[in-house]
C-alpha cells in the first residue's frame, strides 16, 4: 500500500512527509472496463474492486456477466493477455453467450489498454501521495475516485482515442 510519489506543495524548508506502513503487501485489486457507444459514440466505466484479493477466472467471468446484463447490447471486449483471460473456465463461459466478441491485445502492450491508461491516470492524480494505513481506506478512496472520473466524458474519451487503435474510426 505505498503511495505513487508526487510533486507537491509545501511551505517552505518543512519536507513534505508521507507515513506510511512498511512492508505491507495487502492491496486493492480492480477489473474494469471501457465502454463506447458506437452510434451514440457514449463513453462509460464500469469497474469493480476486491480488496486483499487477486483477479481470477471466476471474477472475470463474473465481471463479464454484469457487463453483459448492463449493457444488453453485442460487445466487441478487447483486453490483454490476462492469465485469467485464457482459462478453460472463461472459454467455456465465452463459448456459451452469444453477441460477445473477442478481441487480443498484443503479448505485452499497456501502451495499447485504455484502461491501463486508466489506471494509471488516477494512481498519478487522484491516488497520488495517498498513503493509507488499511485497506479499507485504500478500497474507499479508489471507489470514490473511480466513481468522479465515471462522469468526466472527456477524458474517458481521451483514454479510448490515446491508444493507436481504431476506436473512433
Amino acid at each position: 500500500m505505498a503511495p505513487v510519489v508526487r510533486r507537491t506543495w509545501a511551505p517552505r524548508g518543512q519536507t513534505p512527509v508521507l507515513p506510511q506502513r512498511t512492508r505491507s503487501h495487502r492491496k486493492v485489486s480492480a477489473i474494469a472496463a471501457l465502454t463506447l457507444a458506437p452510434r451514440r459514440r457514449r463513453v462509460g466505466l464500469y469497474f469493480t474492486l476486491y480488496p486483499d484479493a487477486s483477479i481470477t477466472t471466476v471474477e472475470v467471468i463474473r465481471f463479464l456477466r454484469h457487463l453483459r446484463r448492463q449493457l444488453q447490447r453485442p460487445l466487441v471486449v478487447i483486453w490483454d493477455r490476462l492469465g485469467a483471460h485464457h482459462s478453460r473456465a472463461v472459454r467455456r463461459f465465452l463459448a456459451r453467450v452469444h453477441h460477445l466478441h473477442l478481441e487480443e491485445l498484443p503479448a505485452y502492450a499497456p501502451e495499447l489498454n485504455p484502461v491501463e491508461l486508466l489506471w494509471s491516470h488516477l494512481k498519478s492524480n487522484a491516488l497520488a501521495n495517498y498513503a493509507p494505513a488499511e485497506v479499507r481506506e485504500l478500497h474507499t478512496a479508489t471507489h470514490r475516485a473511480l466513481h468522479r472520473l465515471r462522469r468526466r466524458y472527456p477524458l474517458l474519451r481521451a483514454l479510448l482515442a490515446g491508444p493507436p487503435l481504431s476506436l473512433f474510426a
